[in-house]
């Protein structure tokens, strides 16, 4: 299937991943939300739609939360007239790369950077080993947990989703639920669970007395990077956020170089907790505007 002319849309589907992940795999990215998998997952409350200018796939969102706005164009044809052409449709390209902000934007168009989207990435082998004195916090805290409790580390598979959607219903108990952002985290992480092989992601769990109590969701990004969608963990174990993220990695990650982690929304605790792993860089991202 091919995606409509622009000015027509289509909205986005489980039957484009293999349009938009070709493309994609053409075109790669550092920048989390260039994956069909996010875009997916998160269908219900960004409203992504496709079209087709100039032979570039364009997908324009639009959130209840800002303006709408288009990715980067994914492909290499006449840039400049498809970016033109995005912003009669939507005021912005937003979650653009430096890269592509730094060579457009000299076009005519005006640039500005999005600190609270930029993407965190780790090294895979820091994550996995937590060498040195910048780590010795992590360590603390994992070897606490295992002196006290018994576990075991499984890969996320089929039999294991009610288990796992039991534990996302018991860490939303502690959540506002008014508070639409966790609305739509909810709606993301379902989305994520229903469609988990379908998706062709790859998830991790934590086994505590014979009950899950944590589990994570990724998948590939680029050639040498891994981006995690979803981390949930029990809020029952100190500790246990920390192997998590440690035994994801070290036993369904190994392979890539990198891991993104995705942005810190402009939370001030979630980019405290993010800076804490130290991060080998960060992914920034822009806007662009006429």
């Amino acid at each position: 299937m091919t995606p409509p002319r622009f000015p027509e849309f289509k909205a986005v589907e489980l039957e484009d991943r293999a349009l938009i992940r070709g493309c994609l795999d053409r075109c790669p990215s550092e920048i989390s939300e260039m994956n069909f998998g996010n875009i997916f997952i998160w269908r219900n409350y960004d409203h992504p739609r496709m079209t087709e200018i100039n032979g570039n796939l364009c997908l324009r969102f639009e959130s209840p939360d800002e303006p709408a706005y288009f990715l980067q164009p994914i492909g290499d044809s006449k840039i400049p007239e498809t970016i033109d052409l995005c912003l009669t449709s939507a005021p912005r390209l937003s979650r653009v790369s430096a890269a592509f902000a730094e060579k457009y934007c000299s076009c005519g168009f005006e640039c500005d950077c999005d600190r609270d989207n930029y993407d965190y990435i780790y090294l895979a082998s820091d994550l996995i080993e937590l060498k040195g004195k910048k780590y010795d916090g992590k360590r603390n805290r994992i070897r606490k947990f295992e002196k006290s409790n018994a576990y075991r580390y499984l890969p996320l598979d089929p039999a294991c989703l009610a288990d796992c959607r039991r534990l996302f219903e018991e860490w939303l108990e502690d959540k506002d639920q008014v508070n639409r952002m966790i609305g739509a985290q909810k709606d993301a992480i379902q989305q994520a669970l229903t469609h988990f092989e379908a998706l062709g992601m790859t998830g991790g769990t934590i086994e505590v007395e014979g009950r899950i109590a944590a589990f994570s969701i990724g998948e590939r990004l680029n050639a040498d990077t891994a981006v995690i969608h979803i981390e949930i963990v029990s809020p029952r174990y100190d500790g246990l956020s920390q192997l998590m993220n440690r035994e994801f990695v070290k036993n369904a990650l190994p392979h890539f170089t990198y891991i993104n982690r995705e942005q810190d929304m402009g939370l001030a605790g979630l980019r405290q907790a993010k800076m804490s792993y130290q991060p080998h860089h960060l992914v920034e991202k822009h806007h662009i505007w006429k």
